[in-house]
């Protein structure tokens, strides 16, 4: 715990707003007009709750906050050497959430065309998500989720698939993806194209006015999709950065689900989202913390 403390104290610090649904909401505010994109959650009655909401409105996102009066605001303590990182989380608050928050705001959730819900969040209160699936569900509306970590597959199973049903989209790396296939019982010898397809064939979705769509990255690698009911996976390729202009990579899968939803609230087509997702990836590996860079830059879809 002494952790935090010390780098303030010791060392430059960057204070950052962090979660890592919060990057994404962050990220899709980036490239949205302004107040496009709510984000819920929960944080301390402390200074760096106050620290935390002035940071997301001055990137304009619109937050509703549950404070918590007995946890302080949750905190992360990234170390970076080069281009590696060492995280140390203290949840606190975070791990506090209550679903009767969320229906206390319920007119936020009708307004709203697209939930996404970060996986770590099947840790704090899966009756919330749950909610939002049905919403979802109810109104056609679109419902994404991100596996967030390997751990989340692997150690809370039965909470993930209680709201997988609901997925239209879901985002993750490989590393997740396989980890979810072995959770599963899959063949160790499957290769990623067709662990991706397994998920987005999965029975028991819920709404079948709406295909589910699985988007795996894979670093520097070609992006794997699967469209259900389609045979191969679609592959595309990342935008290149040159390594000098590497900053920190912490919080670029989160930008890249950012930059995927912005496109999907802009009404694109799947290419163009994926094109979208990778553009605001880059730009968050030049920044320092999982950051996008100001004065703010334009996708112009090149």
């Amino acid at each position: 715990m002494a952790i935090y403390e010390d780098i303030i104290k010791n060392h430059s610090a960057k204070f950052v707003p962090g979660g890592a649904a919060q990057n994404t909401a962050r990220g899709a505010q980036y490239i949205l007009p302004p107040s496009s994109v709510v984000y819920i959650g929960c944080i301390g009655s402390d200074h760096y709750g106050d620290q935390l909401l002035h940071a997301v409105h001055k990137a304009g996102l619109h937050v509703e906050y549950r404070r918590d009066e007995s946890q302080p605001t949750g905190r992360c303590a990234v170390i970076i050497t080069g281009h590696d990182r060492s995280l140390v989380t203290d949840l606190a608050a975070a791990n506090c959430y209550k679903v009767e928050h969320l229906k206390q705001h319920w007119s936020l959730v009708q307004s709203a065309q697209i939930f996404y819900v970060g996986g770590y969040h099947l840790t704090v209160c899966p009756e919330a998500i749950e909610e939002l699936g049905k919403e979802a569900v109810r109104d056609n509306k679109v419902f994404a989720l991100s596996l967030s970590a390997p751990f989340i597959p692997a150690v809370f199973k039965s909470q993930l698939a209680a709201v997988m049903g609901y997925c239209d989209y879901l985002f993750g790396n490989e590393a997740e993806a396989g980890v979810y296939a072995e959770s599963q019982g899959w063949s160790k010898g499957l290769k990623m194209e067709e662990i991706v397809m397994k998920i987005a064939n999965l029975e028991g979705k819920v709404n079948e006015k709406r295909k589910r769509v699985v988007v795996i990255t894979r670093g520097k690698e070609d992006t794997f999709v699967g469209v259900q009911g389609e045979e191969k996976v679609k592959e595309y390729s990342v935008e290149r950065i040159d390594e000098k202009e590497i900053a920190d990579t912490n919080g670029a899968g989160d930008a890249f689900a950012g930059g995927f939803l912005a496109g999907l609230v802009e009404g694109k087509d799947l290419d163009t989202c994926v094109k979208m997702a990778s553009w605001l990836a880059k730009l968050s590996l030049t920044q320092t913390g999982a950051d996008y860079p100001h004065p703010k830059q334009v996708y112009s879809g090149n």
